[in-house]
């Protein structure tokens, strides 16, 4: 598919900015809430210089060549010169090549830390007057008022007879792993307001990263790809177990998951999907002999931090290198075509962007990638929760269900307030 290039010219600016608080505290109401941010360092945004919308098995590499063609229209003058700073788009993409929504803003304003050092980001026409950017007068943000929860398009009943079916299949050897997933709606008495969700999640979980794109917001653990001039970074989280999993205390899941065959198994096939689909792009690539353990107050993961360089013999931009690894055995399963494939026939649910990768992108093709997990669609006055599980042939169909409310706490207590 060809891409039209952007038809209008960007001037951007960046330049130092004093920055006391949290990220989070700048973000104006009302503004269609962008964020990135992790323990106070990251990316906020609001307003709208450019979108970009597109579907499909292509979708990577079609944003890739639009957000090229905006960063070479652009006129850029940046005091900075830090990962984040001039051009930014903030993105997130569908699980599901079918599944439409994938999507590049890039904003009127960007704020951004790094270590000690703050900048502001003013994006705009080329043809309209230069100004100043200021920072908005903060305000209050508000709670959602009483909250209602109802089934989403999967119920708990109908996961746990997903689970039961893929589980059969799995034990029948027609495949290793498979990650299946439910929804939840909550429906508000406000209008929801990204920015509550957004402070409630990043102070609970400040070893996450915090997003907002286009309304979808979350908290992930797991950082999909990092690319840093070229340095490819990936922290791969697969088995999980939480205080109630097994009658087991906070002090006992670090031991009992790092020795559990099953949840090993479950890292290992993460691990090795998204080594295999790394390869053919980069040298060096360093994949820890284990995993370590990583603990969250909801639950706690396996992880292991897979590292690379870029091949100068083929350079790649982060949006070519995600389009190459999504989906990872971490939200599909393995082998990763007969799981999607699996996925479609009996998870019943349309993911949306849902464990598709979500993040930001600079004018060098660099920037940062996690997978939206923790996270929830809002619309309105309704948030649409996802929470999923990788199961094997030795789950049990009860003990997922149980996994997948404890993944679903992080949005629900931050919901809550």
């Amino acid at each position: 598919m060809t891409v039209a290039p952007a038809t209008t010219a960007l001037r951007v600016r960046t330049r130092p900015l004093r920055i006391d608080g949290p990220l989070l505290d700048v973000l104006p109401e009302g503004s269609g809430a962008l964020s990135w941010v992790r323990g106070g360092e990251g990316v906020v945004g609001w307003g709208e210089a450019a979108r970009f919308t597109t579907s499909g098995p292509e979708r990577f590499a079609e944003a890739d060549r639009w957000w090229r063609s905006v960063v070479d229209a652009c006129s850029t003058r940046d005091e900075i010169r830090l990962p984040g700073t001039g051009p930014v788009a903030f993105a997130s993409f569908t699980f599901d090549d079918a599944s439409p929504g994938s999507v590049l803003v890039v904003p009127r304003v960007v704020v951004g830390r790094r270590g000690h050092r703050a900048w502001i980001t003013e994006i705009s026409p080329a043809s309209e007057p230069e100004t100043a950017p200021e920072l908005p007068v903060p305000s209050p943000v508000r709670p959602d008022g009483r909250l209602r929860y109802a089934d989403g398009q999967v119920s708990s009943h109908r996961y746990r007879a997903a689970v039961t079916e893929a589980v059969g299949r799995l034990r029948a050897g027609t495949l290793d792993k498979v990650v299946l997933a439910h929804d939840l709606l909550v429906h508000a008495e406000d209008p929801l307001d990204a920015r509550f969700l957004l402070h409630g999640l990043a102070a609970r979980y400040p070893t996450c990263w915090s997003f907002a794109v286009d309304g979808l917001v979350g908290a992930t653990p797991e950082l999909l790809l990092r690319l840093d001039g070229r340095t490819v970074e990936s922290r791969v989280l697969a088995g999980t177990m939480w205080p109630d999993s097994e009658g087991l205390t906070a002090a006992e899941i670090g031991g009992t998951l790092f020795a559990s065959a099953k949840d090993r198994r479950e890292h290992a096939y993460a691990v090795d999907s998204l080594a295999a689909s790394l390869a053919p792009l980069v040298c060096d690539l360093q994949v820890p002999e284990a995993p370590q353990v990583l603990t969250l107050p909801n639950v706690s993961h396996l992880a292991s931090d897979v590292r690379a360089r870029l091949d100068p013999a083929r350079p790649a931009s982060l949006l070519t290198l995600t389009g190459a690894v999504h989906p990872t055995a971490a939200v599909g399963g393995t082998p990763t075509p007969d799981a999607t494939a699996l996925i479609t026939e009996i998870e019943g649910l349309d993911r949306g962007r849902y464990a598709g990768p979500v993040g930001w992108v600079d004018a060098g093709g660099g920037g940062e990638m996690g997978l939206a997990l923790r996270c929830a669609e809002l619309d309105g006055r309704t948030a649409r929760l996802f929470a999923g599980c990788g199961i094997v042939a030795d789950s049990d169909p009860d003990s997922e269900v149980r996994e997948a409310a404890a993944k679903m706490r992080a949005v629900r207590e931050a919901l809550e307030g």
